[in-house]
């Protein structure tokens, strides 16, 4: 893996596993900003539940208030995945250097998805930001009326009008830790459950079958995804708080801003929008793995 100029492969199967995510787990994610936003103001809850806002959006929105703010996340997902598992897998190989391949070593896992989250953090800062800002839009009469974008460059354009080049990367610190710790959970996951389920099919004939690869694509995926949203999920509710303040003076310390939302909110507060979180990281992480897996199995790449 990664010889000669054969690493670009491991990049193009990132991107397919970052639009497949996309496909599956936006609407969930409209879903989880809207209750992060809403359900944390000062004035209390806006939504009883995911169903709820889910309802509410497909009520009055349509489907397509479910993919608003699709577009910046297709591209910057498709970046982003595209970096994160090809900088994760070439991390992990000069980690490993000449050390035998005897099953996962979280001193090689972890720094490598830590190093790889740091770095995509920087792309993931003002995509998310713009997707963010387009998914609180929207016709339901329960969220009050925000100026409208018309697009997503539209939105950018007005924030790098309106708040500087800074400004778009508003939420950074946030994104920054969310990346780093997210992306160590769910490697650490996904690797020692990949290793040990492969290690019982040993053997046998199920082993390189295409539909078991599949299933163990899904189950690995799916557990390493709620692992690592569990984990992070403060994070994120400060990270889309700051990122859609129409106040320039918000703070941006997400340490402060969770201390803020446990005062007024408590614990449940920090953890808003956990039910659409947790229903799309089984799905949106599984297409990812499936399809990381499969582009690298078609692309000719042996995975260790």
């Amino acid at each position: 893996m990664g010889e000669g100029l054969g690493f670009y492969k491991e990049y193009v199967a990132g991107m397919n596993a970052g639009l497949a995510t996309v496909a599956v787990g936006h609407p969930f994610d409209t879903v989880k900003v809207k209750l992060q936003k809403h359900n944390t103001d000062v004035e209390g809850l806006r939504y009883k539940n995911g169903l709820h806002c889910a309802s509410r959006i497909l009520q009055t929105e349509g489907v397509k208030g479910l993919y608003r703010g699709a577009t910046s996340s297709f591209l910057g997902m498709a970046f982003e995945s595209s970096l994160m598992f090809g900088i994760y897998s070439q991390a992990k190989l000069f980690l490993r250097g000449s050390l035998p391949d005897d099953g996962p070593r979280p001193e090689i896992i972890v720094p490598s998805a830590m190093f790889g989250g740091a770095i995509i953090s920087f792309v993931l800062c003002p995509t998310e930001l713009v997707k963010c800002r387009m998914q609180i839009q929207g016709t339901d009469s329960l969220v009050p009326n925000f100026r409208r974008y018309n697009s997503p460059l539209d939105c950018a354009v007005q924030t790098v009008k309106n708040e500087g080049v800074t400004g778009i990367f508003r939420g950074g610190s946030a994104t920054l830790l969310r990346e780093c710790a997210g992306n160590a959970v769910f490697f650490t996951v996904y690797e020692y459950l990949r290793y040990h389920i492969h290690s019982r099919l040993e053997g046998s004939k199920l082993k390189d079958g295409y539909l078991v690869d599949m299933g163990i694509g899904v189950l690995t995926g799916g557990l390493g995804g709620i692992a690592c949203w569990s984990a992070v999920l403060p994070f994120d509710v400060a990270k889309t708080i700051i990122q859609t303040s129409p106040d320039k003076a918000t703070e941006t310390n997400p340490f402060k801003v969770l201390r803020s939302i446990h005062k007024r909110a408590g614990v449940k507060g920090c953890y808003a929008g956990l039910g659409p979180t947790i229903v799309r990281a089984f799905p949106a992480n599984a297409a990812a793995i499936v399809a990381w897996e499969l582009s690298m199995k078609l692309l000719g790449i042996k995975r260790d």
